[in-house]
């Protein structure tokens, strides 16, 4: 087959078609328009750039649609073309987003947008939406709010920051009653509560998570309360592996009781740690932080 027969059958056939009549299902929850979550019993695979391409948020796999059913059917190229060639025609089920399409790029840098947005205020729409919604303490929220991580997002949204090692804004998760996503040119990194130095390590895999665990744990002074947004990529492998690596450190690997939470956690605790660190699984009693806050009385 000539390289622009290539070209035309992978702009024909989704990636989200070939997970599909995999038996993997759209979560609709945990997808945006940018990047979609397909799960299949244990298994999660996020399609992004329009079905054109896909990766593996537990690995480092990744590819188009014909390194997917090579993966998924287990065979090699030559024979994945005709899987793919099969797929023509075949429509995925489509979403039903509550947000209007963004049709262009944003005019602004990152940090631009984040400095361009107010920190929310007691009776602000993002400051209901964390206390009534969310559960959230008002300690733990004027807390982040203290901090600089948290911005008023569109429509009763909440931004929460992402940074590196030297503080700045590398992008934030966004989170609202009917949205969720992250910054459009963004990248993950970390989002951050708590002291720089502190040496127990909080990983959980949201912001509102690390916010939560904070509040059922009173804002422990000796925590910093870690987000990875749902991400693993390498700048934040490398961020985590920065801190665990200082003499003393101890990290918890505070993410879901589910299967991805589970596979995030292995992933975690076979980090490397510096002198004398140590690390252990602290699995919330039900799925998320959020929902163990929300069952405790008195919060």
């Amino acid at each position: 087959m000539e390289r622009a027969e290539l070209e035309e059958l992978r702009g024909k056939v989704s990636c989200a078609a070939a997970l599909e009549e995999r038996g993997f299902a759209l979560d609709r929850k945990e997808s945006t328009r940018r990047a979609r979550k397909y799960r299949r019993n244990g298994e999660i695979i996020i399609v992004i750039h329009d079905g054109l391409g896909w990766f593996d948020p537990l690995s480092e796999a990744k590819g188009d649609v014909f390194r997917l059913v090579e993966r998924l059917a287990g065979v090699p190229f030559v024979e994945a073309l005709g899987h793919v060639a099969g797929l023509v025609g075949y429509e995925p089920a489509e979403p039903a987003w509550n947000r209007e399409e963004r049709s262009r790029k944003p005019d602004r840098s990152v940090p631009e947008r984040w400095q361009a947005r107010r920190k929310p205020w007691r009776g602000s729409a993002t400051w209901r939406y964390l206390r009534d919604t969310r559960r959230l303490p008002e300690r733990i929220i004027r807390a982040a709010v203290s901090a600089g991580v948290l911005r008023e997002g569109p429509y009763g949204s909440m931004w929460a920051a992402h940074t590196d090692a030297d503080a700045a804004i590398c992008g934030w998760e966004e989170r609202g009653p009917e949205w969720r996503g992250f910054a459009t040119g963004g990248a993950k990194v970390l989002f951050r509560l708590g002291p720089a130095d502190a040496l127990r390590l909080c990983v959980t895999e949201a912001a509102i998570d690390a916010m939560s665990l904070a509040a059922l744990e009173n804002l422990r002074p000796d925590t910093l309360y870690l987000s990875t947004g749902g991400g693993w990529s390498p700048a934040t492998a490398a961020a985590i592996s920065m801190l665990f690596a200082r003499p003393g450190a101890r990290l918890v690997a505070a993410t879901d009781a589910n299967a991805q939470g589970e596979t995030y956690a292995a992933r975690l605790l076979a980090l490397k740690g510096g002198p004398s660190s140590s690390a252990e699984r602290l699995r919330p009693s039900w799925d998320d932080w959020n929902v163990v806050l929300k069952d405790t009385p008195h919060q």
